[in-house]
């Protein structure tokens, strides 16, 4: 099934860039905050615990954390972890296999074929970025809410024209 066109954005996003469409902002379910930052899940390891103390407080102090949040901040610790622990395999195997950097194995028959490891990292890596961006944790995902800021009281168009 073919996607919907770009999925919507959340007014607050709006008023930060100004709401350039002119239309009507509609009020948006507002999830509750938590009290403080949350806990890790449980059933995170080590790296995955790690990069959630790292990002969790941070995405806290912005407002950018609500309870309905957490499991997509779960998800994107977890492919995190995932991927770093990935790439620690793959270094480890570099190491041994200097001629190939470990990108290619060979079969029991001798024929040659891409890393499963190299794979899972990469995969990882890719559901990284896609939970980060959700997040506003990549730079592409930043500049489309930074570059939005306007300086109140000062119209648009100000000083474009020299006087």
């Amino acid at each position: 099934m073919a996607g919907r066109g770009r999925p919507p954005i959340p007014t607050h996003l709006k008023i930060l860039r100004g709401n350039p469409g002119l239309r009507a902002l509609r009020p948006e379910p507002e999830p509750a905050v938590p009290l403080a930052v949350p806990e890790a899940p449980a059933f995170h390891n080590h790296n995955a615990k790690e990069e959630w103390a790292r990002i969790a407080k941070e995405l806290y102090h912005l407002g950018c954390l609500t309870v309905v949040d957490l499991n997509t901040l779960a998800a994107y610790c977890q492919a995190y972890a995932h991927w770093r622990t990935a790439e620690e395999v793959l270094a480890n195997m570099r190491h041994r296999d200097p001629l190939s950097a470990a990108i290619m194995l060979k079969t029991k028959n001798g024929n040659p074929i891409p890393n499963p490891i190299l794979i899972a990292a990469n995969k990882a890596a890719s559901d990284m970025i896609r939970y980060a961006s959700e997040f506003g944790l990549t730079p592409a995902a930043r500049s489309r809410i930074a570059a939005a800021h306007v300086e109140v009281g000062k119209p648009k168009f100000a000083g474009l024209l020299a006087g």
